[in-house]
């Protein structure tokens, strides 16, 4: 008995699919997890950064410094997704140092890892911006001009104007920073200040644990995050400035034992080491908005 003969097949050219698929899961796609799976054959430790959540104060665009300000709804949403990208990372799945803050906490929740012991230090703490503290970031433009703000904001050496030890602002007026040398509490900081209050701090307490071939979690701010990147990628004084870092988004550095870090192909620049853990597309968007803070509708003298 002969078989039927099945549908006739198409004769004419195949489709070639163009375009990679990219399967996702928790945010990543394949790419990312194999070069999580295999950083390199000199690795030693892996150190994660994450800027704090969003807060209250990113929200209605006002100057933070060392205002102690609460995450926004979508900023506790950020720390815990944090937390999330950790988990499905193979190299941030079991940490074993973390820097205490409140985005700290969510995150370690979140990657089901409260267990892990923290630290606090005011050495990690944002830039302090000084007379701006306080202020509408966008009426400030208004009110001294955009070039005179983004000096300001992003040049590496000169400081904002400084702030009255009387202003309720003023860090000295706080019982947390009461025990501090009275030098150590500053009225402005430029991003070199920065830098000098957070490196001995990464030479005395961070190095040590990454020596020891641990994964070290830092929950900070933009500007203290900016100090150690600098370093790590060697940046130049005028370029840092303007590397943006999105709020509750891991970076993470695979290091080799040497503390060298190891280059990735997932870097973005002007990084060449540091890897972001989520939607690449989403990570520029939130960091172009960050660096967009300050602008003002132009031609109206008011803001946008």
């Amino acid at each position: 008995m002969s078989k039927k003969a099945g549908p006739k097949r198409p004769t004419g050219p195949r489709r070639v699919r163009t375009r990679p698929r990219q399967r996702r899961s928790n945010g990543f796609d394949l790419r990312q997890k194999a070069v999580a799976a295999y950083p390199g054959e000199n690795f030693q430790a892996t150190l994660v950064f994450s800027r704090h959540g969003e807060s209250e104060w990113n929200v209605a665009n006002i100057f933070t410094g060392w205002v102690d300000v609460d995450l926004s709804e979508k900023g506790l949403g950020e720390a815990k997704g944090a937390g999330e990208l950790l988990k499905a990372d193979a190299r941030c799945g079991e940490l074993r140092k973390t820097w205490e803050e409140r985005t700290c906490n969510l995150a370690l929740e979140a990657a089901d890892q409260l267990y892990v012991p923290t630290n606090k230090s005011w050495r990690l703490n944002e830039r302090m911006y000084g007379g701006l503290t306080g202020l509408d970031k966008k009426e400030t433009v208004v009110k001294h001009g955009a070039e005179q703000v983004q000096v300001w904001r992003r040049s590496f050496d000169i400081p904002p104007p400084p702030l009255e030890k009387d202003s309720k602002y003023h860090p000295s007026n706080e019982a947390k920073y009461k025990a501090l040398d009275p030098k150590d509490v500053p009225d402005t900081e430029c991003l070199k200040d920065t830098i000098a209050r957070v490196m001995p701090y990464w030479e005395e307490a961070i190095v040590p644990e990454l020596k020891a071939g641990k994964t070290v979690f830092v929950a900070a701010h933009g500007n203290s995050i900016r100090a150690i990147v600098k370093m790590i990628e060697g940046i130049s004084d005028d370029v840092i400035p303007g590397l943006e870092i999105p709020t509750g988004t891991p970076l993470v550095y695979e290091l080799d034992a040497d503390l060298k870090p190891i280059a990735s192909p997932l870097a973005v620049e002007p990084l060449k080491f540091g890897r972001y853990l989520g939607d690449a597309e989403k990570i520029k968007a939130a960091a172009e908005a960050v660096k967009n803070q300050t602008k003002a509708a132009r031609g109206t003298g008011r803001c946008a």
